[in-house]
C-alpha cells in the first residue's frame, strides 16, 4: 500500500494540477470513507460521488406509485428493506404507509416475493423492482421461475436503472469537470467493459473498474493517474479477480430476454434517455401497470434538498444547507441521506463534520 501511495504522489507531481475523480458506485463512496482513503492521497485529488446508489435515484413518483399499490385491498407490495425509508411526496415513505395499515412485505430477494405470491394466491403480489445491473438478473430469473410455475398473481413494478447512460449524461454537463471514473465493480461483473467504451473513445476520459478494498481503490487511483499523466484514455480493469472484459453473458442474456431499455427519470437529475428498463412487449403480462389503473402525479423534491447536485458531483453533501441540520439519517429529507450507500449518509457517518 505504501508503494502505491508514493507512486500516486509522484504521479500527481508530474501532472502538476488538481484532479477530479468520480466514484460512480455508492459502495465505493462508503469504502473510501471506511478505509480513510482521502487521508492518504494528495489533497489535490478530489473524489466526487456519482449517481451510483439505486435508492438515491429512485424518483418520488415511483415511491408514490409503490405506496398507492400497497394501499389497495387486493395487493401486497414486496420490496427490499432499503427502499422503506425513501421519502415520497409529503415526506411519506413506505414505512409510514405500512404503519398506517398498507400491505407491505420486506424481502431479501425477488424469489422471496415469488414465494409470497405462491402463498397468497388471492392477492396480487407486486415486487418493487429497483436497482442497477447487479440485481436485475435476479429479477429476470424470478420472472423465468414465475413462468415455469404458472403463477398468475405475481407482478413487478420496474424502476430499474442502468449505469452507462447516466455516465454519458454526466459527461454532457458543461460545468462538471471529471478527469477519471472509478467504475463500479459489481455492475461491471455483469455488463463487462464494452458499455463504457464511449467514455474513452468519445470523451477521452480515463476509467478503471475497481474493487472495494483499500488496496483496490488506491490501485485504481494510481491507474487513473498513470493514464492522465501519459495522455491516455482507456477502460482498465483493476478488479480482475471478479470482472472480465466480456462480463457475464448468461446474466446479460437473461436480462435481455425480459427487459428492454427505456427513458427513465433519475431522482434529482431528470430524465436520462435509455437509462431504465421496461418489460418487453411479450413479457408485459408481469407488468402491474397493465393491471392497475393508478394515476400518480409527478412529485416535487423537498424545498432546499440538493440531492441532484450531490448525485452529479456538483457539490459534496456538506455543501447542502440541510445537511446535518433538518436532514439526518434519522430524519432524512432527501434520498441521499436514506441509504447506507447514499453519499450524504456516508458523509454524515464518516466525515466527522457532524457528530
Amino acid at each position: 500500500m505504501n508503494k502505491t501511495v508514493e507512486k500516486i504522489k509522484s504521479l500527481m507531481n508530474s501532472i502538476g494540477r488538481p484532479v477530479n475523480l468520480m466514484e460512480v458506485c455508492g459502495t465505493h463512496t462508503v469504502a473510501i470513507f471506511r478505509h480513510g482513503i482521502r487521508g492518504v492521497i494528495p489533497k489535490e485529488i478530489s473524489l466526487l460521488s456519482g449517481p451510483g446508489c439505486p435508492v438515491c435515484v429512485t424518483p418520488i413518483k415511483d415511491v408514490d406509485y409503490a405506496i398507492a399499490i400497497s394501499k389497495l385491498d387486493n395487493c401486497v407490495l414486496s420490496t427490499f428493506g432499503d427502499m422503506m425509508r425513501v421519502p415520497g411526496s409529503r415526506k411519506q415513505s413506505l414505512f409510514h404507509a405500512q404503519a398506517e395499515g398498507a400491505h407491505i412485505k420486506i424481502v431479501y430477494s425477488p424469489m422471496d416475493s415469488l414465494q409470497l405470491a405462491a402463498e397468497n394466491k388471492d392477492k396480487k403480489v407486486v415486487f418493487f423492482a429497483t436497482g442497477f445491473e447487479t440485481t436485475i438478473p435476479a429479477v429476470a430469473g424470478t420472472l423465468s421461475e414465475a413462468e415455469r410455475m404458472g403463477l398468475k398473481n405475481f407482478y413487478i413494478y420496474s424502476a430499474h436503472k442502468i449505469v452507462p447512460p447516466a455516465l454519458k449524461a454526466l459527461l454532457g454537463f458543461p460545468d462538471l469537470k471529471i478527469d477519471g471514473f472509478i467504475l463500479p465493480g459489481h455492475v461491471s461483473a455483469i455488463i463487462g467493459t464494452k458499455p463504457y467504451e464511449f467514455i474513452a473513445s468519445d470523451y477521452k476520459i480515463a476509467s478503471a473498474v475497481t474493487g472495494f478494498e483499500a488496496d483496490d481503490i488506491l490501485a485504481s487511483v494510481m491507474m487513473l493517474l498513470e493514464q492522465i499523466a501519459s495522455g491516455r484514455a482507456e477502460i482498465e480493469i483493476q478488479y480482475t479477480r471478479v470482472v472480465k472484459k466480456e462480463g457475464n453473458q448468461k446474466a446479460v442474456s437473461l436480462i435481455n430476454e425480459y427487459f428492454e431499455p427505456c427513458d427513465a427519470n433519475w431522482r434529482g437529475i431528470g430524465v436520462i434517455p435509455l437509462s431504465g428498463l421496461k418489460l418487453r412487449e411479450e413479457k408485459k403480462r408481469w407488468d402491474i401497470n397493465r393491471v392497475l389503473n393508478i394515476e400518480v402525479a409527478d412529485g416535487q423534491e423537498p424545498k432546499g434538498c440538493q440531492c441532484g447536485q450531490v448525485l452529479t458531483g456538483k457539490i459534496i453533501p456538506t455543501g447542502c444547507r440541510l445537511f446535518g441540520k433538518t436532514c439526518t439519517p434519522e430524519h432524512p429529507v432527501g434520498a441521499c441521506m436514506v441509504s447506507t450507500e447514499g453519499s450524504c449518509a456516508a458523509y454524515y457517518k464518516y466525515s466527522g463534520v457532524i457528530k
